[in-house]
């Protein structure tokens, strides 16, 4: 066996989009790469072209058996090794293999959560009693692990992040000069779970009066075609514009992100709005509730309440300029102390370590 100095780090990917879930997961490699060698598994598509390009091992697969044939050769090539999975299928094609190679794996399941409870929470508990331990991105996460049926005792809480230098470089909106909202940005997929439908039922009721604030989209999903045409029918200032691939960029022209899904795992386009300098809406719920702590880093609304929505968009309209700066400063300070990526790859590199240095 070669004997390496950086302990072989295997990620698996369950999608190659370049959604949160995978820029964290390449971004958590890259971070790593001065103790670990990262060794990523995913489907064909952008992330793995991103993996390749960051000079990372890169192994594609679709399905079961492709993924089982393309980490044989890396489990017969090391003998102990750092294994994370975030799908239930490529943990459970791992434990098999092993069951022949019997190496020492470090065996970790990341929990981002997903558009279906059921693949994103109700099968972990599964792997209850396998040696794996869960790594949840947020308490919200946990507790949704533990009330479907997931051992307590197996999940350790690590937060994600954005990496410092991308932080430090990224566009930022100039301080607020002038009061109220005029442009807000909504930055998500467009499927049910986001629930970017109770925006239009927001605008609904407030009978008009938010004509004046310019609200964009940006994302694709299967309730686009739904969205646009019931936007094109009663809401003129709502605009569609689909996939874009410089969000921070306009992040910065914004006055405002909303965010509306009440059941976001983490909420890391929240983090990127803050980084931006940029005024944050978001339903007090789950991931972005834990963020965001009313009039102090941004602002929230009672989830699933079309009303409350409208309410809050309406004082916003109105709102000084010194209370988006007061925000918008210590957001910037949240992501850089409490959500900081130093504390997130610190927590990785204590967990992912491995027991002996033979390998």
């Amino acid at each position: 066996m070669p004997n390496r100095s950086r302990q072989p780090l295997l990620y698996v990917l369950h999608s190659s989009k370049l959604h949160g879930t995978e820029r964290v997961a390449l971004d958590t490699a890259k971070g790593l790469a001065d103790e670990f060698e990262p060794i990523l598994f995913g489907p064909p598509g952008p992330a793995m072209e991103e993996a390749q390009r960051l000079g990372f091992e890169a192994h594609r697969f679709t399905g079961a058996k492709q993924f089982a044939k393309s980490l044989r050769p890396c489990l017969a090539r090391y003998r102990s090794l750092t294994f994370v999975a975030t799908g239930v299928m490529h943990s459970a094609v791992c434990l098999a293999l092993n069951l022949l190679y019997r190496r020492r794996i470090r065996h970790f399941h990341i929990v981002h959560g997903g558009s279906s409870d059921l693949h994103s929470y109700g099968r972990k508990k599964w792997l209850n009693h396998t040696g794996v331990r869960f790594l949840a991105v947020s308490d919200w996460t946990k507790q949704k692990l533990i009330s479907y049926g997931t051992r307590a005792d197996l999940i350790e809480v690590v937060p994600n992040s954005i990496p410092a230098d991308r932080v430090a470089s990224c566009p930022r909106r100039p301080r607020y000069d002038a009061p109220g909202v005029r442009q807000a940005i909504v930055v998500c997929r467009l499927d049910p779970m986001k629930r970017v439908g109770l925006l239009l039922d927001a605008l609904d009721c407030a009978s008009g009066e938010l004509k004046q604030i310019s609200f964009t989209i940006y994302g694709t999903g299967g309730e686009s075609d739904a969205l646009k045409r019931r936007a094109a029918a009663s809401h003129s200032n709502v605009h569609f514009a689909g996939f874009s691939g410089d969000v921070p960029a306009r992040m910065a022209q914004a006055d405002l992100l909303v965010h509306t899904c009440p059941q976001e795992p983490f909420g890391l386009v929240v983090l990127e709005a803050m980084s931006a300098n940029l005024a944050v809406l978001a339903a007090d719920a789950a991931g972005p509730g834990a963020i965001i702590q009313e009039g102090i880093n941004g602002f929230k609304f009672r989830p699933e309440d079309a009303g409350h929505l409208a309410q809050r968009l309406l004082e916003l309209r109105h709102a000084p300029a010194e209370a988006f700066n007061a925000v918008a400063a210590a957001g910037r300070r949240t992501v850089e102390e409490t959500y900081s990526s130093k504390k997130m790859l610190e927590k990785y590199r204590s967990l992912f370590r491995p027991v002996t240095g033979d390998y």
